[in-house]
C-alpha cells in the first residue's frame, strides 16, 4: 500500500511538472512550429492532469486510512481529514467524467489522435532507450510501459473508428481511457525519472539513496499500475455497447 501510494503520487507530480515546462514551451519556444506542438501536448493531457491526478488522490488517501486501521477512521490520525479534503477535487473545476468527455471529444477525436500520436512516438523513443540502459532494472521497465503504450495505441485506434461511428460507446469508455493515458504517461513519467538515476546509480555519483528509491519506485509502478492498461483498453473496446443496453424506464 504505501508503494502504491507513493508511486501514483511521483508520477503525478511529474506530470504536472512536465505539462508546466511544455507551458512555458508553448508560450516562449523560438520556433512557431515548436510552439504549436507544444501547445496540442498540453491540450491533450490537461484533462488527464486534472482527472487522473485527482482521482489518485482519493485512492491514495483511502489507502492512508486503511494503513492506519481503526484508528485511521476517527480524528486521531488525521488520515480520514486527508481523504475527506481529496474528495472534493474530483468534482470541482470539472468532475471527472466531464474531463473524460472531454479527452475523448475536443481533444483526441478533434484532431484524429494526432497529439495522442505524437506523444505515442515520444514514449516510444524513450522505451527504445530504457531498453539498452547500463542498469538492470530498466530494461524490464521498458517491457512493461511498451506493453502498455501498445494497449493506449489499440484502444486509441478503436475509438477513431468507432467515434465517426458509435459515437456514444466511444464516449462511454471515456474514463477508462483517460485512465489508461493517465497511467501510461505518469509511467513514461517515472520511467524518465528512473533512467536518469540509473545513470547515478551505475557511475556512483550523488546521493545514491534517493536515485535508488527512484528506479525502485518506477519498477513497482511498471509491475503494478502499467499491467493494468491492458483491461481497461479492454473495457475501452469491448464496453461501451454494455453500458448503454438498459433502457432509461429499467433503472
Amino acid at each position: 500500500m504505501l508503494m502504491s501510494m507513493r508511486s501514483r503520487i511521483e508520477g503525478a507530480r511529474a506530470l504536472a511538472y512536465y505539462a508546466a515546462a511544455l507551458m512555458d514551451l508553448a508560450d516562449h519556444h523560438p520556433d512557431v512550429t515548436q510552439r504549436r506542438s507544444h501547445q496540442a501536448r498540453v491540450d491533450l493531457l490537461i484533462p488527464v492532469i486534472k482527472a487522473w491526478s485527482t482521482e489518485m488522490a482519493v485512492e491514495v488517501a483511502s489507502l492512508g486510512v486503511q494503513v492506519h486501521g481503526g484508528m485511521g477512521f476517527v480524528e486521531e490520525t488525521g488520515a480520514a481529514q486527508h481523504l475527506r479534503d481529496a474528495r472534493i477535487t474530483t468534482i470541482y473545476e470539472g468532475t471527472t467524467g466531464i474531463q473524460a468527455n472531454d479527452l475523448i471529444g475536443r481533444k483526441f477525436l478533434r484532431d484524429r489522435g494526432q497529439a495522442m500520436k505524437d506523444l505515442a512516438a515520444s514514449i516510444g523513443a524513450e522505451i527504445a532507450a530504457l531498453a539498452d540502459h547500463p542498469h538492470p532494472q530498466l530494461a524490464p521497465i521498458a517491457a512493461q510501459l511498451k506493453a502498455a503504450l501498445g494497449e493506449l495505441q489499440r484502444a486509441s485506434e478503436w475509438l477513431l473508428a468507432e467515434g465517426s461511428q458509435q459515437l456514444v460507446h466511444a464516449y462511454a469508455g471515456a474514463w477508462p481511457f483517460l485512465k489508461l493515458t493517465g497511467n501510461v504517461v505518469c509511467g513514461y513519467m517515472l520511467a524518465r525519472s528512473a533512467a536518469v538515476a540509473g545513470r547515478h546509480l551505475v557511475a556512483g555519483t550523488g546521493d545514491l539513496a534517493f536515485y535508488d528509491a527512484k528506479v525502485k519506485t518506477a519498477r513497482f509502478f511498471a509491475d503494478h499500475v502499467l499491467t493494468e492498461c491492458a483491461g481497461l483498453a479492454q473495457e475501452v473496446v469491448a464496453g461501451g455497447a454494455s453500458v448503454v443496453a438498459l433502457e432509461d424506464a429499467q433503472f
